[in-house]
């Protein structure tokens, strides 16, 4: 079982970056597929970005493509989300998640009931 914990939140102007890093425990890090997800205050829980376990696929959604990346290191057990050009609808908290690869991978990353793993979050706050 792996265990994550994100850092890397913070408060920061609109248009400012931020890498997020989550860290996992365990053997087995590399054999999962991590995604992103945040919430903000008052909404649901959404998906914001995911990586394959070899790190031949990523997805992001609308809101973020083209400014937030997301990668990883399986040496060091971390994946990163580098948000730049960020924006105050980006606030929330920040959550990196594990899941098991499958072979509908590609058309479920975004479902947030197969990952089983999340770490406890972290703010992002961004400043008008």
């Amino acid at each position: 079982q792996v265990q994550l914990v994100e850092s890397g939140g913070g408060l920061v102007q609109t248009g400012g970056s931020l890498r997020l890093s989550c860290t996992a425990s365990g053997r087995t890090f590399s054999s999962y597929a991590m995604g992103w997800f945040r919430q903000a205050p008052g909404k649901e829980r959404e998906f914001v970005a995911a990586i394959s376990w070899n790190i031949g696929s990523t997805y992001y959604s609308d809101s973020v493509k083209g400014r937030f990346t997301v990668s990883r290191d399986n040496a060091k057990n971390t994946v990163y989300l580098q948000m730049n050009s960020l924006k105050p609808e980006d606030t929330a908290v920040y959550y990196c998640a594990a899941r098991q690869m499958s072979s509908g991978y590609s058309n479920t990353y975004n479902f947030q009931y197969r990952y089983k793993t999340w770490g406890q979050g972290t703010q992002v706050t961004v400043s008008s």
